[in-house]
């Protein structure tokens, strides 16, 4: 949704275009009755409640007044969208004058942003496996990693991510993990095993509250999880932290103590004061840092009780703190993500988050884990919200080498890269993808991924996404586009990418990457509906509705009669129905506007059945294009549409929720800003955690006993 600022203007401008209808002053200006029903009568009713016809289940003869519309902000912001995406009305019936399109928008745009917009509550959810991994080697500082995750799809050597030089290596050794089992294997924890990996939502996260549920096997499952970390034969002195500080028995003087013969002293024995001292000392800071929130006296007790009474049985000190440690870690207030509850605020009047929240939320955000120290400290002294305070600590995270973790989820799950990893086109149309046991996916995968870490290292203009001048290559793939009839093959275990100069703007960018054209494709022929509803739902956030489950998919292979065909040629039967008409409107010309590249995204003119491509269209009815340079200019110039699309994903990935018509007002300011400092990436991360949106929550009081 595009904000417009000049609304009274444009709006009296529009009212010229609606039948000679003048307002006689502003003040006593109707909206609904002289600038929407109008409109609605002349461009929409026909579809949208004439002689019983609702298409959308949308009757717009049954709104009357608007109040009814103030009282429905979803309805508002689905009408917002669909006329300034101009997908409505459809190509085939009367379209709205310039001026009329901008009347009616400014007027639904005045009517959003005073309408009560219910916020909705930060969902309570339990950690996903990144996240879970993430805690447990923050808590215990650890030097490797509890288990593997084959959705960290990029793997990097040599640590070349370092926020603080604000440079990318012009050469980097990378693999990925999903497509190349023997690439850059991690240390891990011995023994210790991953629960299933998570769901990701529809257009989403995989950090939604209603895909992170826990069931009493899956709870069963995280104190398995949770003894077998603090058992590992790997979990001790040499990779841990914080061993000596929590774990470590200070009343042993050696732990492998040689016997004098001449000496009669033993180790002290601690009296029962001293030992419930120790262990207040010890546990009190370690189950803070745990849970993000000061531990009650009476939690505290409780985990202090059970140790001295493990103590007092004889069990080894070291061997209690792990039993400690491996309890809080499967506990629920560790598991789980949640607002502490407030006695005030509402969801349509909520308040400001505690600074221990704040903490939590902004550390799950930008690094994927608990909060440090430095964090809760501040929380600690109620000074984290200070704006200056705050500030401060984004910028500190940003530089941290944590942030990397922000680079391996968010822009695989923004970019859906995980359809690559079950991508196989067919063998004998595309010999050339295959060598060896492997695919040229695993190099496909990492371009986008480089690229992403480039902006962010550097933090360069999201607009590159569409179309930069740089890219990094492996030698295979660098052969791939430029050779694509020799077998590029390679050595999967060590991948150098290289920093390359583009002078050819068919390259550069997210869009046409071959990870994307792969992906969005189907083993034999491209699949524009496919890349177009891609492109839609990742760049514009603007996903298009699933089609009817009666519409058959295409086949791969031309039935008998269209072999001579184009693939456009082919798809139109799905535009002459009625119900498929208007997706296909906004759907198509994305997606043929990549038409030239083939299904392994690699470049050609022509099908194989000689006809040439057929690429030209028109995004969102306005802006034409005739070869991809001109396409990307197009996207390129609806650069702050893309800004605020980029800006709702980002806000919706930091609060594990979609996005509701109350962040609009949050989502305007971010985009404004972003806008106004040259597209900087760092500024939609900055200003997504500054925004209500990030910093409000509409959280009852409830609190878990």
């Amino acid at each position: 949704m595009k904000k417009n600022t000049h609304h009274l203007l444009v709006w009296m401008i529009g009212l010229g275009g609606l039948g000679g209808l003048l307002l006689p002053s502003p003040s006593c200006a109707d909206a609904f009755t002289d600038v929407m029903q109008p409109i609605f009568s002349s461009h929409c009713i026909q579809c949208h409640g004439k002689d019983g016809k609702v298409k959308g289940k949308l009757n717009l003869l049954e709104i009357k007044s608007l109040g009814e519309l103030a009282a429905n902000p979803e309805l508002l912001e689905n009408l917002i969208d669909v006329i300034d995406f101009q997908e409505m009305p459809p190509e085939d019936e009367p379209q709205l004058s310039e001026a009329q399109r901008l009347a009616i928008l400014a007027a639904f745009e005045d009517l959003l942003e005073g309408a009560d917009k219910a916020m909705p509550q930060a969902p309570i959810r339990r950690m996903n496996r990144f996240q879970y991994n993430n805690a447990v080697i923050d808590l215990f500082a650890l030097d490797r990693v509890v288990f593997q995750l084959p959705e960290r799809m990029l793997r990097g050597k040599s640590g070349y991510f370092d926020p603080e030089k604000g440079k990318m290596p012009q050469e980097v050794i990378a693999g990925s993990r999903p497509l190349g089992k023997s690439q850059l294997i991690e240390p891990r924890l011995n023994g210790v095993g991953p629960f299933p990996q998570d769901l990701r939502a529809e257009h989403g996260y995989d950090n939604r509250g209603d895909h992170l549920s826990m069931s009493t096997m899956l709870l069963e499952s995280f104190l398995e999880l949770s003894q077998s970390i603090v058992q590992s034969d790997d979990f001790g002195p040499r990779t841990v932290g914080i061993w000596h500080a929590f774990f470590a028995d200070p009343y042993a003087s050696d732990p492998n103590p040689k016997p004098d013969p001449e000496s009669s002293e033993a180790d002290p024995v601690p009296s029962e004061a001293e030992k419930t001292a120790l262990l207040e000392t010890r546990i009190e800071p370690f189950l803070t840092r745990a849970f993000r929130r000061p531990v009650s006296t009476d939690l505290l007790n409780r985990y202090v009780a059970h140790a001295l009474g493990e103590l007092n049985r004889g069990v080894r000190f070291t061997d209690v703190m792990k039993e400690i440690a491996s309890a809080a870690i499967a506990s629920p207030r560790f598991l789980y993500l949640y607002d502490a509850g407030s006695d005030a605020g509402s969801a349509l009047d909520p308040v400001r988050l505690n600074d221990y929240d704040l903490a939590s939320r902004l550390s799950f955000f930008v690094w994927g884990s608990i909060p440090d120290q430095a964090l809760l400290d501040l929380a600690e002294a109620g000074t984290l919200s200070d704006e200056a305070v705050l500030d401060a600590q984004i910028d500190r995270m940003l530089m941290h080498k944590r942030s990397q973790r922000f680079c391996d989820r968010f822009p695989a799950q923004w970019l859906q890269l995980e359809r690559l990893i079950s991508s196989v086109p067919d063998r004998n149309h595309f010999p050339q993808f295959y060598f060896s046991k492997y695919r040229m996916s695993m190099y496909f995968m990492l371009e986008p991924l480089l690229l992403f870490e480039t902006v962010y290292l550097e933090n360069r203009s999201i607009l590159e996404f569409i179309d930069s001048d740089y890219a990094y290559w492996s030698d295979p793939l660098k052969k791939s586009y430029e050779k694509p009839k020799e077998k590029a093959g390679g050595n999967p275990t060590k991948i150098p990418f290289k920093r390359i100069a583009l002078t050819d703007r068919r390259r550069g960018g997210l869009i046409t990457t071959a990870a994307t054209m792969t992906m969005t494709s189907g083993p034999e022929h491209s699949n524009p509906i496919t890349r177009g509803a891609w492109l839609l739902t990742v760049f514009f956030n603007d996903p298009p509705d699933p089609a009817p489950a009666d519409v058959p998919a295409l086949d791969e292979k031309p039935p008998p009669g269209e072999e001579n065909l184009t693939l456009r040629e082919r798809l139109s039967a799905h535009r002459e129905r009625a119900d498929c008409a208007g997706c296909h409107e906004k759907i198509d010309p994305l997606g043929f506007a990549l038409e030239n590249y083939g299904p392994t995204g690699i470049w050609r003119d022509s099908y194989e059945n000689g006809r040439k491509i057929d690429m030209q269209g028109e995004l969102f009815r306005s802006r034409k294009f005739e070869n991809i340079i001109e396409f990307k200019d197009a996207i390129l110039a609806e650069k702050d549409r893309f800004a605020r699309a980029f800006s709702e994903h980002v806000m919706s990935y930091a609060l594990a929720r979609e996005i509701a018509p109350a962040d609009s007002g949050s989502i305007d300011k971010i985009a404004a800003a972003v806008i106004a400092d040259d597209f900087r990436l760092h500024t939609v991360i900055k200003e997504v955690i500054k925004s209500d949106s990030f910093q409000l929550k509409a959280t009852p009081q409830t609190k878990p006993k």
